[in-house]
């Protein structure tokens, strides 16, 4: 049974680890490459994992066994018209999807984002990713109608997907 563990700097190798792995299974459900985050230096990377272990931002990582097989990141928005906490880098290893594990990572980001002035989670869903959407709905998301280019293929565009938060 996995679990789920915030991260640390002590878990930035853990952290690597997943992240690259999640951006060689399903290259188009992110904004960077395997290409370019492989190239990152170790420093690069012990940033990220601080970065994301701060006040305005979470990294959570789903562990079985001692090892990832999961990810997803929160961050708190930054605009002054509306409060939101983003949910980023989400990723479930292939032989524990459908087991709500992605849920629970979900789950665990809404429950970090449970905080004076934050009203729902928003997040982008890249539009080849059907089975993405359909798992993003069945948590509460709903499709806001706005869309953004996907960085990596002209093909493809993100659509803006948010939760409403129950107040605490």
């Amino acid at each position: 049974m996995a679990t789920i563990e915030e991260v640390s700097i002590e878990m930035v190798w853990l952290l690597k680890a997943v992240r690259l792995r999640a951006l060689q299974d399903m290259p188009s459900a992110f904004g960077s490459t395997f290409a370019g985050e492989s190239q990152l230096t170790d420093e690069e990377w012990r940033k990220r994992a601080a970065a994301w272990s701060g006040d305005g931002s979470v990294c959570f990582l789903a562990m079985e066994d001692g090892s990832p097989c999961g990810i997803v990141a929160g961050k708190l928005s930054d605009s002054s018209e509306a409060r939101f906490a983003e949910v980023m880098s989400m990723w479930v290893a292939a032989k524990m999807r459908g087991t709500g594990l992605a849920a629970s990572l979900v789950g665990a980001v809404e429950r970090w984002a449970q905080r004076p002035g934050v009203d729902h989670l928003r997040l982008t869903v890249t539009s080849s990713n059907a089975r993405a959407i359909g798992f993003y709905k069945k948590c509460g998301f709903a499709l806001t109608g706005r869309t953004e280019p996907y960085p990596n293929d002209a093909a493809l565009v993100e659509y803006e997907m948010v939760k409403p938060l129950l107040a605490s």
